[in-house]
């Protein structure tokens, strides 16, 4: 488990990073605060005392991302790739299938090191925040609380159909979202059968939306769009700003999100990296 201190000079050194380069770092501070201590996820390294570089990873299954930073007076040291290859190490210990990488897309350093290593380009993900249209809300399609075993099922099924999960990666990610996350989870439907699902945490006068989803089978027939504008216009009533957070692999894959009144203002690409299949170290 983390320290109260090492959560808060991870934070700083958050804050130095994102103002240096104008971006944001996704270093999910909510896994980082909940911590188990099972085995090593956290890599941390220091001169004269002072926090410099860190990198975190992020099981979700047997699959890993990792997000990390160096201060910018500390780069080009190599202590980025030290730590890089100290979690390679650990997760091939752990025989972790796939590792992916999470740089911010306008990171001018991320891009240099990710030059340095074998990896390819997996998909962005954007952070986008509503801005204000008129919704028309269609009955047809409810959104409700995902309370029963059916439910949790629906969700296992979706995130490997829509999200490319592995069956038991699948079940470890959302049995953790149940016990550990403060997010509500819910479940979309059509003519009282289960069609998507989704998650909304609601913070600082802010709801976020997350894990968006869609059987594959029922897509393209409106009920992505009919159930964003269901629980957006429902945020919208509380008085929150509306922030969804979505993968994508192509740009047209944001036209229904636009389509609803979402803006892109920021975004994280992954780069994919072969753990069973290692070819190089790093040499940045």
């Amino acid at each position: 488990m983390l320290t109260k201190e090492q959560l808060l000079a991870i934070k700083d050194l958050k804050a130095i990073c994102e103002s240096k380069e104008k971006y944001e770092l996704k270093l999910n501070f909510d896994m980082l605060e909940s911590r188990k201590g099972d085995f090593q996820e956290d890599y941390f390294h220091y001169e004269d005392g002072q926090l410099v570089g860190f990198l975190g990873s992020y099981g979700f299954g047997n699959k890993v991302e990792i997000c990390g930073m160096v201060h910018p007076d500390f780069r080009r040291k190599g202590f980025f790739s030290m730590l890089f290859e100290a979690c390679v190490k650990d997760l091939n210990a752990r025989n972790i299938e796939s590792l992916l990488l999470n740089a911010p897309a306008d990171s001018a350093s991320a891009k240099s090191f990710l030059k340095s290593i074998p990896c390819t380009y997996y998909m962005t993900e954007y952070q986008m925040k509503w801005q204000a249209i008129e919704m028309n809300v269609d009955p047809t399609v409810i959104i409700r609380p995902s309370l029963s075993t059916e439910d949790f099922e629906a969700e296992v099924q979706l995130d490997i159909q829509a999200f490319g999960f592995k069956e038991e990666e699948a079940r470890h990610y959302n049995e953790i979202l149940r016990e550990n996350s403060q997010e509500q989870r819910f479940i979309i439907t059509v003519d009282g059968e289960t069609a998507g699902k989704m998650r909304v945490a609601e913070a600082n006068n802010e709801a976020w939306i997350y894990g968006f989803a869609i059987f594959p089978a029922l897509q393209g027939n409106g009920i992505g769009r009919k159930a964003l504008s269901c629980i957006v216009n429902n945020m919208n009533q509380k008085g929150l700003s509306i922030y969804l957070e979505v993968e994508a692999k192509n740009h047209h894959a944001l036209r229904l999100y636009e389509a609803c009144g979402f803006r892109s203002y920021h975004s994280q690409d992954y780069y994919d990296y072969h753990l069973t299949n290692e070819r190089t170290q790093p040499n940045g």
